[in-house]
């Protein structure tokens, strides 16, 4: 991790305009066709959380913007790009746990397990300084329409909320809220992260 000049970056304009901006978070909406990941995840035993956390990954990985984020007045550049879920904890809480992306999916897996259990367990959370995270939090067991992250002027890391899927007669779906910083990114680049996303799904062999 880094400092890097805003001026020297593609997102010099955007964080003159949108630094100082009262509520500089956008939100997106969209609805995915999970049905590739709920027979995968029931066909081997792989956790369907993990397996939408390693695409959410693997969907920013490949956009340069998901490597700088605004932390104070400052932008910042990474090396690394990390998931954060929630745990729900053995006090009956929950707590966080970044999970450090691998484009090798055995390997995410590890640690996804390894480190999920860590913080269910000790009830302290798993947090990555050194990587930019990726916020998700999955109400799984609730049927929701849409949900739009808080904005605390502290934390302006991108942000997934997703609930139950829905199923049908041949598909299972999922509606995704994005949550993003506009100094981070643009629409175009959280539309085309969207897009990634359904295309990991939809290719994930296991």
């Amino acid at each position: 991790m880094k400092e890097v000049n805003p001026k020297e970056t593609t997102r010099a304009y955007a964080f003159e305009m949108w630094m100082n901006a009262p509520m500089p978070m956008l939100t997106f909406f969209k609805t995915v066709d999970v049905t590739r990941l709920v027979r995968i995840s029931k066909r081997t035993g792989l956790k369907f959380n993990m397996l939408m956390c390693w695409c959410v990954g693997k969907a920013a990985s490949n956009i340069k913007e998901f490597y700088m984020l605004p932390v104070g007045r400052k932008l910042m550049q990474y090396d690394n790009i990390a998931v954060c879920t929630i745990v729900a904890n053995r006090e009956g809480e929950v707590s966080s746990c970044d999970v450090p992306f691998s484009n090798n999916l055995q390997q995410f897996n590890a640690n996804y397990l390894r480190l999920t259990k860590q913080v269910a367990e000790s009830c302290r959370n798993h947090d990555l300084t050194d990587s930019m995270v990726i916020g998700t939090s999955a109400l799984a067991q609730y049927e929701i329409d849409g949900a739009v992250g808080m904005y605390s002027g502290v934390f302006n890391n991108p942000f997934l909320i997703w609930a139950k899927y829905k199923k049908s007669l041949w598909k299972c779906t999922l509606t995704v809220s994005f949550q993003f910083h506009h100094t981070q990114m643009d629409g175009a680049h959280a539309s085309r992260f969207l897009e990634n996303l359904q295309k990991e799904i939809g290719k994930l062999e296991v």
